[in-house]
């Protein structure tokens, strides 16, 4: 019996390249053409935020919601599971972050208010997962089939939820950051054991993400403490 210790990554991969890739072939063709209405969301949501429209931000978690349940159900439960055992214990994630985002719906929701650096950042991530990912198929050679849409496909909504956060202000918008972000690591660390270029995309997704968040919690640090300091007084 050999040692655990030389074992790696790629020898618990339950699935190869090309089974995964027909996954999101077959996903797509079951959904097709409601990738026209999810993407069209996204980008509505990622305008709301733009113009920080007043009102916009339950509207917005609780679309949100509806999109991680779907995911959730359709894709990781119903599809990828088959695939990789493990999924089945990840997918009840999406339920929770679509119950967060319920929670901040019913606590007045989004609120679309920053323009910071933070806010910037977070919007360029959105983009990501509305515009970007969509056109990977194209970058690394793949069929158009096998395109990863938001509200379709896990990454890009993972992707996209990220950045919208980011432009939201709240202690409870940062309550939806972990699950996204975790997944995104999770994605991006299977692609690179599959030996698939595209892994770079959902890491430096996250990468980037982290990053506005440590600016946005960075620049709330003083105006914390200066709250602080009042109360003393």
């Amino acid at each position: 019996m050999s040692e655990w210790w030389t074992y790696r990554l790629g020898d618990f991969l339950l699935f190869s390249p090309r089974v995964y890739w027909r996954m999101f072939e077959l996903h797509n063709a079951q959904f097709w053409p409601l990738h026209l209405l999810t993407l069209a969301t996204g980008l509505a949501i990622a305008w709301l935020a733009l113009r920080q429209m007043r009102g916009a931000g339950s509207l917005a978690a609780l679309v949100l919601a509806a999109l991680w349940i779907f995911v959730g159900w359709s894709f990781l439960w119903d599809r990828y599971a088959a695939i990789n055992w493990a999924i089945v214990y990840v997918a009840p994630a999406f339920g929770l972050e679509a119950l967060l985002l319920a929670i901040a719906a019913a606590r007045g929701g989004l609120v679309f208010d920053r323009r910071d650096v933070a806010a910037r950042s977070g919007l360029a991530v959105a983009a990501v997962g509305l515009i970007l990912y969509p056109l990977l198929p194209l970058l690394f050679g793949r069929p158009w089939t096998t395109a990863e849409v938001f509200g379709i496909a896990p990454d890009p909504t993972a992707v996209a939820t990220l950045g919208i956060v980011l432009t939201a202000s709240g202690r409870v918008a940062l309550l939806l950051v972990p699950i996204p972000l975790a997944w995104l690591l999770l994605s991006g660390l299977t692609l690179n054991t599959m030996g698939e270029a595209q892994s770079w995309v959902p890491l430096l997704a996250a990468a980037a993400a982290v990053i506005g968040l440590a600016v946005r919690l960075g620049r709330g640090l003083p105006e914390i403490r200066a709250r602080s300091g009042r109360h003393r007084r």
